[in-house]
C-alpha cells in the first residue's frame, strides 16, 4: 500500500466505505424483492460485494476493500400468471428469489459494523485531542 505506513482514519475510512458498498447492494436487492420479469435471463439476482483484505507492512494493520460485487442466492423462480403484462407466451413470469430476512440481517449488521467503525474514528480523535492538551 506504499512507503507510508496506514493511520487509523484511512483503516476505519475504507472499512465505512466497504459497508457503505455492503449497504447499498442490501437496499438494491430489497428494492427488487418480489420483482418479475418476463424470462429467467431478465428476472433481478441478488448482489453481494466481495471483501478483500490488505495487510500493510508498514503499520501491521489491516484494511478492508470491495473487490467486486457478484451476484448469489437462488435462481429467479417461476409463477404462472398469465394476467400479468410481464407474462411470457405461456403465461409465465419469473419472479426475484430475494431472501428479504437474510437482507434484513445483512442490513442490521452492516449498520453495526459501519457504526463501530464511526466509534474507532471518534475515539482516534478524542485521544488525539488529549494529547495534544497534555503539552499545554
Amino acid at each position: 500500500m506504499g512507503d507510508r505506513p496506514l493511520s487509523i482514519f484511512e483503516v476505519s475510512g475504507r472499512a465505512m466505505s466497504a459497508q457503505l458498498v455492503r449497504m447499498n447492494t442490501t437496499a438494491s436487492n430489497l428494492a427488487n424483492a418480489g420483482a418479475v420479469a418476463s424470462s429467467p435471463d431478465a428476472a433481478y439476482r441478488t448482489q453481494k460485494p466481495v471483501f478483500r483484505t490488505h495487510y500493510d507492512a508498514a503499520s501491521g494493520m489491516s484494511t478492508v476493500d470491495v473487490e467486486r460485487v457478484v451476484t448469489a442466492g437462488a435462481e429467479p423462480t417461476k409463477r404462472y400468471d398469465p394476467g400479468n403484462p410481464m407474462a411470457d407466451k405461456d403465461g409465465n413470469v419469473w419472479e426475484s428469489a430475494v431472501d428479504e430476512t437474510q437482507e434484513l440481517v445483512d442490513m442490521l449488521e452492516t449498520a453495526r459494523s459501519y457504526q463501530n467503525n464511526v466509534e474507532v474514528l471518534q475515539t482516534a480523535k478524542s485521544l488525539i485531542l488529549d494529547t495534544l492538551k497534555l503539552g499545554r
